[in-house]
């Protein structure tokens, strides 16, 4: 839970720092992006999941 916490205001210092010096957003900025990017995440850890009882 600590991790999450931390990444959590890692990424809001990040965005925020993006927003003050007027840096386009280093993430998608739409629902469909960051579900794209939770879907590659899923299919990597279930590749990995499927590997280990192989």
């Amino acid at each position: 839970m600590k991790e999450l916490l931390l990444a959590t205001c890692c990424g809001a210092i990040v965005g925020m720092v993006f927003s003050i010096v007027k840096f386009p957003m280093p993430a998608p900025s739409s629902l469909p992006g960051v579900l794209s990017i939770f879907g590659i995440y899923l299919g990597f850890r279930l590749v990995e999941w499927i590997r280990e009882f192989m």
